[in-house]
């Protein structure tokens, strides 16, 4: 995977309680980066059983555009009929990522290129996001088990000529 210059990768423990007898399952600052791919990748297919195969089960999801937390899986599918009509593409603008002890933490800005559904004009949308993800499951694969998406608050300064 290659990051951008303009994508600071920082690496520190997180401050998380476990059992000193559990063993950690090893992950990189690349490992979790790709996780977020692998999510967009989901997008690209535009089927919503795809996406939320990259939940876990008892996940949140508080997106971007809706105000209902979704909680469960039919939750998620539901969102995820509608978000994907918009034939979105997500791109990393900045990132941070922590690491813990089975559990890690990507969180920055993306932008969405979002298709309208009737004129097909591409809006891009600018967001804060945070996923947080673990291995879940006896295969242990890292799946998201939050994920936080707001617009950003302030409206960017227009161009100067």
């Amino acid at each position: 995977m290659c990051l951008s210059p303009n994508i600071a990768l920082a690496h520190s423990p997180l401050n998380l309680p476990h059992n000193s007898h559990q063993k950690c399952t090893n992950a990189t600052e690349t490992d979790i980066a790709a996780l977020f791919d692998k999510w967009n990748a989901a997008l690209g297919t535009r089927d919503p059983d795809t996406v939320a195969d990259r939940y876990a089960p008892d996940s949140v999801l508080l997106s971007t555009l809706s105000n209902k937390p979704r909680t469960d899986r039919a939750g998620k599918l539901e969102y995820f009929e509608d978000f994907l009509t918009k034939k979105p593409v997500g791109t990393i603008n900045s990132r941070t990522i922590t690491i813990g002890c089975d559990t890690a933490v990507d969180a920055g800005t993306y932008t969405f290129a979002l298709t309208d559904k009737k004129t097909g004009a591409v809006a891009n949308v600018p967001a804060r996001y945070t996923y947080t993800y673990a291995p879940v499951g006896k295969n242990g694969e890292w799946l998201i088990t939050s994920h936080h998406s707001s617009g950003m608050p302030e409206k960017p300064e227009p161009a100067s000529a």
